[in-house]
């Protein structure tokens, strides 16, 4: 058993490249595969350090809540997953921070999400609170729309799907910018150019090199530190009259198409840091 571990529940290329940066330093560690993990408190185990790469948000977050009540230190630490998983945790923190999102509002009734898009005027997007990869994204045009997008949230069932959560949309350039925070520090950044308004890699967007400016590290930095976030990527859009703009904060972070793209060796700063963590206090 080693003091490190690295705890997911699918191999993506990304956790390939962990892996690999692992090996490359020669250091010892347990993959640990989640699914068959068990835990039992007051049960020690080896650990002391925890990379955690769940693609499921809630199996990771129950993981990283157990692993700290044993006394592991985990990257990232499970507060930082609630705030990050919760896009109105998210954009709470930054507004609690003074750090500058897009107009954004939420209601809890349908009545009320109709009266609060009206107020913002149209266009709208309309958010899942829990989600990723652009899915279940909502760009609301006029009432008709709004009407149906609504009605067809509350047939749905479960609270989450009941907590409207609305944003002014930013007619950005054809791109976002993703800038990759580690320890304190951007590392780098991209840009995801669509036609579609949706720009997300996971929905076609091109990745390409979008140099670190200070505006783009300052607002990074201090996004990461408002959810106290480690290892997070930070994704920035860029309004014609505003400037940059936080739209959304990603505590595990996907980095596989970025690391050519920066020339930052992504995968191995981020293992460097957790490794640094070893012997300090949990």
């Amino acid at each position: 058993m080693a003091d490190f571990a690295i705890v997911y529940d699918r191999v993506r290329p990304d956790e390939k490249l962990l892996f690999d940066a692992l090996d490359a330093l020669g250091v010892p560690y347990d993959k640990v595969y989640a699914p068959q993990l068990r835990l039992e408190f007051g049960r020690p185990v080896p650990w002391k350090v925890a990379l955690e790469r769940c693609v499921s948000q809630s199996r990771g977050h129950a993981i990283t809540s157990a692993l700290e009540g044993l006394g592991v230190r985990v990257v990232n630490p499970a507060r930082v997953i609630e705030l990050c998983g919760d896009k109105l945790a998210t954009n709470a923190a930054l507004a609690r921070a003074g750090l500058p999102t897009p107009r954004t509002g939420v209601a809890f009734t349908a009545e009320a999400a109709l009266d609060l898009i009206e107020e913002f005027g149209y266009p709208v997007v309309m958010k899942p609170t829990v989600g990723s990869w652009g899915r279940l994204l909502s760009r609301i045009n006029d009432r008709d729309a709004a009407e149906a997008i609504v009605e067809h949230k509350e047939v749905l069932g479960g609270y989450q799907h009941h907590v409207y959560y609305v944003q002014e949309l930013i007619h950005k350039p054809g791109r976002d910018i993703r800038a990759f925070v580690v320890a304190g520090e951007c590392i780098g950044a991209i840009y995801r150019d669509s036609e579609h308004w949706v720009t997300n890699t996971a929905r076609g967007a091109k990745a390409s090199r979008c140099e670190v400016t200070p505006d783009v590290a300052d607002l990074a930095v201090r996004a990461a530190r408002a959810v106290d976030g480690e290892v997070v990527a930070i994704d920035l859009l860029e309004d014609p009259e505003r400037g940059l703009l936080i739209n959304e904060i990603n505590h595990t972070m996907e980095f596989k198409n970025s690391v050519t793209t920066t020339g930052v060796d992504i995968p191995g700063l981020i293992v460097r840091y957790a490794l640094s963590l070893v012997g300090q206090p949990a």
